[in-house]
């Protein structure tokens, strides 16, 4: 297997309402979308929005209890004041604060806003990462 993520998926209960989000966070969605599913344009990682009910199926799952399912997506960005404005960004669009941008441990800077489906989004800035003009990150060896 390669180590690169082309797709994440994720199961939503209102897709018009998960299309608006992220159309107003400036994902692009992609002309392969159909009524059923949104393909949004991301720099090498894309994100799908899907029923939740199907998505369940195809990934075999037999009992969604809800809840967090032990993941969280994370956006890097430039500098701390990035991570301020991107949670900004997100609460504007309707998704809800769960942490808002703080020092880290670790020494980078980040927060926590949730979509309107519940998604975990950290957007960080972690100095010990440069991210390339596109906004892609390489991880030193």
């Amino acid at each position: 297997m390669r180590p690169v993520v082309t797709l994440l998926t994720l199961g939503v209960t209102d897709l018009p309402r998960a299309r608006a989000f992220y159309a107003a966070l400036g994902w692009r969605e992609s002309s392969q979308s159909q009524e059923s599913i949104a393909f949004l344009q991301g720099v090498g990682t894309h994100l799908a929005l899907w029923s939740r009910t199907e998505l369940a199926a195809d990934s075999e799952v037999t009992h969604d209890a809800g809840g967090w399912g032990g993941i969280t997506v994370a956006h890097n960005v430039g500098s701390p004041a990035e991570v301020d404005a991107v949670l900004t960004e997100a609460v504007a669009a309707g998704g809800q604060l769960l942490r808002e941008g703080a020092a880290t441990p670790w020494g980078g800077y980040n927060g926590v806003f949730a979509d309107p489906e519940g998604h975990r989004w950290e957007i960080a800035h972690n100095p010990f990462w440069p991210l390339a003009e596109d906004g892609t990150s390489q991880l030193p060896d």
